[in-house]
C-alpha cells in the first residue's frame, strides 16, 4: 500500500470506531480514558475532556460531509451551555478546550447563537482566573483555596484560543491582552533554556514574582513530561498565529526541537522524555503531530503519524492505544485517551484534507 492508501485506511478505521461510539454514547460522554481498552460511560458532562467527543464528531463531518455527524456534534451544545450557565465544574483553565471544540466550532459552522453565548460566558469565566500581579491564567480549582493561587500549567497554551476568538467576536481586546500576557509569562518561565518545559509554574499571588517550576504528572520537577512538551509545540504556535509575536514561534520551534531529539526509534515518546524503557504516550505523539504539521515540519509529522497508524491504533473503542493520563497517580496508564483520539483524528484530517480550517 502507498502512504496515501495507508492514511485513507486509517481514516476509514477511525470513522468506524466513531460510528460505534456514536451508537453507544450519542449525546453523552465517554470517560477520560479507556479501562481495559474500552471507554465506559461518564455519569455527566464534567471534567476537562468531554469536548473532545463532539470535537471528533465535527472532524468526522469534515472528513465525510455526512450530515449525521453535524447533527450529533450540534446536539452537544445544549449540555455545554447548561454547564457554564449552572457553574458546573468550570473552575479550570480548561474552559478553552471545553468550549472551543463544543461551542465555538458549532457557532462557526452553523451560526448557533446558544453556542456563541455559552462560549462567551466561558471566556468571561476564564478571564476571572487571571492573576493580575503576574499576568497569568491560574490553572485549576477554587481560587479561594490558597493552594490554587499563583499556579499555571503548560496545557493552558491550548486554552487561550477561546480568548482570542472572544476578542474578535466582541471587539473587546481585554480577552486577547490577557491571553498574550499569559503566553509571554510561559515563554519566559515555563520554557527552560534548553527547550524543555516545566509542567507547572508558580508565581507569588501578591507580588507576581516568579517562584518555581514543578510537575504534577511528569517524572520529576526537573524532568520533561512528554505531553506537556507537545502542548508547548502546538500551543506556542497557535499563540504566534493569533499575535504575530515571533518569540512565540521561536518558543514553539524550541519545544519541537527538544521533543524530536528525545524520541525513541519508533518516534512515539515515552511518557516522560527523561526516561526510557517505560510506557509510551501515544496522546503526546498525536498532539505533537498536529503542532509539527502547523509548524511546517511535515517530515517529522509524517514519521510520527505513520508510527501511530502502524503500531498504536486500538483494538477496542478508542482510536489509539498506549496512552498515559497520569502515571505518578496511576490513572489511565497504557490506555486509550479521549484527547489522544481527538488529536490523532485531527492529524488525519490535516493530512487528508489540504486547506482544512482547524478549530483553534
Amino acid at each position: 500500500m502507498t502512504a496515501i492508501d495507508v492514511t485513507a485506511a486509517a481514516v476509514t478505521a477511525a470513522l468506524s470506531i466513531i460510528d460505534e461510539n456514536l451508537v453507544e454514547f450519542g449525546d453523552r460522554y465517554p470517560g477520560d480514558t479507556t479501562v481495559g481498552d474500552r471507554y465506559v460511560l461518564r455519569p455527566a458532562n464534567t471534567g476537562w475532556t468531554t469536548s473532545f467527543w463532539p470535537g471528533m464528531l465535527w472532524l468526522a463531518h469534515d472528513l465525510t460531509g455526512d450530515e449525521r455527524y453535524l447533527k450529533a456534534a450540534s446536539g452537544h451544545v445544549r449540555s455545554f451551555a447548561a454547564r457554564v450557565a449552572n457553574g458546573s465544574d468550570v473552575d479550570t483553565h480548561d474552559l478553552g478546550f471545553l468550549y472551543t471544540l463544543s461551542c465555538v466550532t458549532a457557532y462557526r459552522r452553523t451560526g448557533n447563537e446558544e453556542a456563541k453565548r455559552a462560549a462567551l460566558a466561558a471566556a468571561d469565566h476564564l478571564t476571572s482566573r487571571v492573576l493580575e500581579p503576574a499576568g497569568i491564567i491560574q490553572a485549576w480549582g477554587d481560587l479561594r483555596d490558597p493552594a490554587q493561587r499563583g499556579r499555571t500549567i503548560i496545557d493552558s497554551l491550548m486554552n487561550t484560543p477561546l480568548l482570542f476568538w472572544a476578542a474578535r467576536e466582541t471587539g473587546e481586546q481585554r480577552y486577547a491582552a490577557a491571553a498574550r500576557r499569559h503566553t509571554a509569562q510561559l515563554r519566559d518561565h515555563i520554557l527552560r533554556p534548553d527547550g524543555s518545559t516545566f509542567h507547572t509554574f508558580y508565581w507569588d499571588p501578591a507580588t507576581g514574582a516568579p517562584l518555581r517550576g514543578e510537575t504534577e504528572q511528569g517524572h520529576a520537577d526537573d524532568s520533561c513530561w512528554a505531553r506537556g512538551q507537545a502542548w508547548g509545540i502546538y500551543g506556542f504556535l497557535l499563540n504566534h498565529r493569533y499575535t504575530g509575536d515571533p518569540s512565540f514561534l521561536d518558543a514553539a520551534r524550541r519545544c519541537a526541537d527538544y521533543f524530536l531529539a528525545h524520541l525513541p526509534p519508533d518516534n512515539v515518546p515515552f511518557w516522560d522524555l527523561s526516561l526510557t524503557g517505560v510506557e509510551r504516550d501515544s496522546s503526546a505523539a498525536a498532539i505533537a503531530v498536529c503542532g509539527l504539521a502547523a509548524l511546517g515540519d511535515d517530515d517529522a509529522a509524517t514519521r510520527i503519524l505513520g508510527s501511530l497508524i502502524d503500531d498504536y491504533t486500538s483494538t477496542g473503542n478508542a482510536l489509539l492505544r498506549h496512552g498515559v493520563y497520569d502515571k505518578p497517580k496511576g490513572i489511565g496508564v497504557d490506555e486509550g485517551t479521549l484527547w489522544g483520539d481527538y488529536f490523532y483524528l485531527e492529524a488525519l484530517t490535516r493530512v487528508t484534507r489540504p486547506g482544512w480550517t482547524h478549530p483553534w
